[in-house]
């Protein structure tokens, strides 16, 4: 079980260690390593004026696991909330992964004096760090200035044993996840930090992981949330299952033709170069962990979208060695998770539910080819009738992967402002949908 870490082996605390060594191949006999370091406790961050915490004992979870099971979160608060105890506020669901436990994007300070500059090899960036502090820092002051939107923020901690993320949706495997979240934790925190408590005044974002996160809550609970914003999200249609066709493919690893075989791709750059497979990919994973235990990205999704096996593990979509695609299991995924699948499906009951809610933002070049989902689903929402989606689908054209609908700003700077980038949009739906009577001044001083 999770220990602070986010079910990440490397880190767990009490995990040992051995000091690297450097040692020749060919210098003969035996080389020793030593089991000499041991991972310390994790502790969470502290509290704050802004950013507090919260735990729960799931009644749903524990019930599942058979052992006592809590949901964890942190909160961002208002500028002025201890100020203004009369007002109730919005709340803004940020999905998104473990490791994402505190608000890294709110700095109260200046960034750090004398901070060494740090290359980003992802960003193309000198001295990333230092630029992800100063974008922190205007964000604190935008967030506590006059005129800002009054939000109540939750980010959600919910490892697991296979990841440190449980997708927020109910899962074979996983458990309720879906409802703990949505009918015990969510109470609580609306309870304790004064929000409205109701759909219209409930907003969900996130990217990746957290894109597909947001736009399945609110697909799976469509009446508790009044807008999804998904950022280049998991994928939404397992069609293109990344570069995948789960239902008619038969061998994941491989595009196969009359005349032989071509790897499929597992991740490209910036440029289209291939920097792994997907068998490359999923083989490391089989050596992390057998069983879907690796605690990486291919696994989870079995461990969340599979049925259970006869192990009691979850039931694996394709053979990880061979790449063999099992069909039954690929129709389990297609009624319970495949997210444009189930809109179509459900577009009677569906449609009036989401309608106007729907907004997904991917870049064409994503690294994991996510775009292709997209594409996928921006299809059956533009054809969709009675009602028609009023869904917005939006693209950059050669954007990596994490671009979320900026296009003044490059991904590595509007990936760290989420929270101002759609305010204006959820103002204007709260503005449009919120029940007569219903409190919109309150929260905005």
């Amino acid at each position: 079980m999770d220990r602070g870490e986010g079910q990440q082996w490397r880190s767990a605390p009490g995990n040992l260690f051995s000091t690297p060594r450097q040692f020749r191949i060919s210098q003969g006999g035996v080389v020793g390593i030593e089991l000499d370091g041991i991972n310390p406790p994790i502790e969470p961050p502290p509290e704050t004026k802004y950013i507090r915490r919260v735990r729960i004992r799931s009644k749903l979870l524990t019930e599942f696991w058979g052992r006592p099971m809590d949901l964890t979160a942190v909160v961002l608060l208002p500028f002025g909330f201890d100020e203004h105890p009369e007002a109730r506020y919005p709340l803004l669901i940020h999905h998104g992964h473990f490791g994402e436990r505190d608000f890294t994007e709110f700095r109260e300070q200046p960034p750090e004096a004398g901070l060494v500059p740090e290359y980003s090899e992802r960003f193309r960036l000198e001295g990333y760090n230092i630029i992800q502090q100063e974008v922190a820092h205007e964000n604190f002051k935008a967030w506590t200035g006059p005129g800002f939107p009054r939000f109540v923020v939750l980010k959600i901690e919910h490892a697991n044993p296979y990841y440190d993320d449980s997708y927020a949706v109910n899962s074979a495997n996983l458990g309720p996840y879906g409802d703990a979240i949505m009918t015990e934790l969510l109470p609580e925190v609306e309870r304790e930090f004064r929000c409205i408590g109701e759909g219209w005044a409930r907003f969900t974002c996130g990217g990746s992981t957290g894109g597909w996160e947001a736009l399945a809550a609110q697909v799976f609970y469509p009446d508790m949330l009044n807008g999804c914003f998904a950022a280049c999200p998991d994928p939404i249609d397992f069609r293109a299952y990344t570069v995948v066709d789960i239902y008619k493919d038969k061998n994941a690893y491989f595009q196969e033709g009359p005349w032989g075989r071509v790897p499929r791709p597992g991740m490209r750059d910036a440029h289209g170069g291939v920097i792994t497979t997907l068998e490359q990919t999923n083989r490391r994973e089989l050596v992390l962990g057998t069983r879907g235990r690796s605690g990486d990205q291919w696994d989870i999704w079995e461990a969340v979208f599979s049925p259970c096996d006869d192990d009691g593990y979850p039931k694996r979509l394709w053979d990880k060695r061979t790449g063999v695609i099992d069909p039954e299991v690929a129709g389990y995924w297609r009624e319970h998770y495949d997210l444009r699948y189930i809109l179509e499906r459900d577009w009677a009951t569906l449609g009036p539910k989401v309608r106007g809610k729907v907004h997904i933002y991917c870049g064409t070049a994503d690294n994991y080819f996510l775009n292709n989902a997209v594409e996928l689903m921006e299809e059956f929402l533009d054809r969709a009738s009675d009602p028609p989606a009023d869904a917005v689908v939006d693209y950059e054209c050669g954007s990596e992967h994490c671009w979320n609908g900026d296009h003044e700003r490059p991904n590595a700077i509007s990936r760290l402002r989420y929270h101002e980038m759609y305010v204006d949009q959820m103002l204007a739906r709260m503005k449009a949908t919120a029940p007569a009577g219903a409190d919109l001044t309150s929260w905005r001083y």
